[in-house]
């Protein structure tokens, strides 16, 4: 099919839920991506997070391949090697108890909230339920995780929405102790809110929820489908903050590019999941945990600290360029907070005119490359993020003339 051919069929036959970048894309190599046309594209997208080891891996491909024609599925009522060697490489890396498989991030973001309500209802009897969320988060896109997503704009359209959750500002103790109550079963955050605007979240601020948590026997939820495995340039983003979570979810660059979720219970939460109690067809399935095994294994020290590397290394080449009015996140991810007047949408689409894809978040631009980018990858991209930068937003000399040609920093 030609490139119109695959966009009039797109339109045709798929439901509109998504707003696409004008790119059809077909191939790639790490974090090189062609399109349709033969264009290069440096990917600073790596599939809203997924690809952590970029496009074409071939170690990654061939353990999946390897897997896909030995055995691409059976039910969970069988024991395969691949589901518990990736169980393994999870509590070898976190020390959690107990894992729980499912197919995506909003899917074990449920499986967190139903395994918190059931502990509390073991131990503290029926009517301790309630889950306090953050303002600003993002869960997911179930109805449950909907409503665990503390943005209002989620809460118009697929009502009614499941009772039981209580929204706070991020930062903000004070409201979250009034926000406890007898009826409180767990408090749920993300460290670094991802769709909210790449916000990180302070590191006291969280250490006095975890201690909250240990006194009321309250269960701490972090939610890593966006920046686990490595993103933020440690194993999982909590590892950097100092505490123990009862519970945490992960999905996005676990497997890879195959879809995966994985609920991890520790301590008191390690044995709430008992037969019966949650269940999912296709969790724990072969092909993507092959997949998931390669992407964890690969996780070693000197790859996190190559991602902390770059990841400063793109926050120091971004400082004071024209446009950009400063830069959150950890490791390898970033978000651009844009001076007034330009817009993160229309940005990324001159991005992408000029060979670069780039998310956004809120009115941020957001980078998710894949972990493996090359330096030479990761400077081209910013290459071509400040000469759109530059374009956008002009600015004086000392004569007060205006200069859009802005030196590039390089590496």
């Amino acid at each position: 099919m030609t490139r119109d051919e695959i966009k009039q069929a797109d339109g045709e036959y798929i439901a509109h839920t998504y707003g696409r970048f004008d790119a059809v894309l077909v191939k790639g190599k790490n974090a090189t991506a062609i399109d349709q046309d033969g264009r290069r594209l440096i990917d600073f997208t790596s599939g809203i997070g997924v690809n952590s080891l970029g496009w074409g891996d071939e170690q990654w491909a061939g353990a999946v391949a390897k897997q896909a024609l030995a055995m691409a599925h059976t039910s969970n009522l069988y024991y395969t090697e691949p589901c518990v060697r990736l169980a393994k490489l999870l509590h070898e890396g976190t020390g959690c108890k107990k894992v729980f498989f499912a197919n995506s991030g909003a899917e074990a973001n449920e499986g967190a909230i139903k395994a918190a309500r059931k502990y509390s209802r073991e131990h503290h009897g029926p009517g301790r339920h309630q889950i306090i969320t953050l303002v600003n988060s993002f869960h997911g896109r179930t109805v449950t995780t909907l409503s665990a997503t503390g943005q209002d704009a989620f809460h118009q359209t697929f009502g009614p929405f499941t009772e039981g959750f209580a929204y706070v500002p991020a930062g903000d103790m004070g409201a979250l102790l009034q926000a406890v109550t007898p009826h409180t079963c767990a408090i749920m955050v993300e460290l670094v809110q991802g769709e909210g605007g790449v916000i990180p979240l302070k590191e006291k601020y969280i250490r006095t929820i975890e201690s909250l948590c240990d006194q009321k026997d309250i269960l701490l939820i972090v939610d890593e489908v966006q920046t686990g495995v490595g993103r933020t340039g440690s194993l999982y983003c909590y590892q950097q903050y100092g505490i123990q979570p009862d519970i945490v979810t992960s999905a996005k660059g676990l497997g890879g590019g195959l879809p995966i979720g994985a609920v991890m219970l520790f301590g008191r939460a390690g044995e709430t999941f008992g037969p019966g109690d949650h269940g999912s067809t296709f969790g724990g399935n072969p092909v993507a945990a092959a997949g998931a095994c390669v992407v964890l294994e690969r996780m070693d020290r000197d790859m996190l600290e190559e991602i902390r590397r770059k990841g400063n290394w793109v926050r120091s080449s971004l400082e004071g360029t024209p446009g950009v009015e400063n830069i959150t996140g950890r490791g390898m991810m970033q978000g651009i907070a844009l001076s007034e007047g330009l817009s993160a949408k229309e940005l990324a689409a001159k991005c992408l005119e000029k060979g670069l894809m780039i998310l956004t978040a809120k009115d941020k631009l957001r980078m998710l490359p894949p972990l493996t980018i090359t330096d030479e990858e990761l400077e081209e991209g910013v290459c071509i993020l400040k000469q759109v930068l530059a374009a956008a937003a002009p600015t004086k000399t000392n004569k007060g003339e205006t200069n859009n040609e802005t030196p590039l920093q390089t590496a």
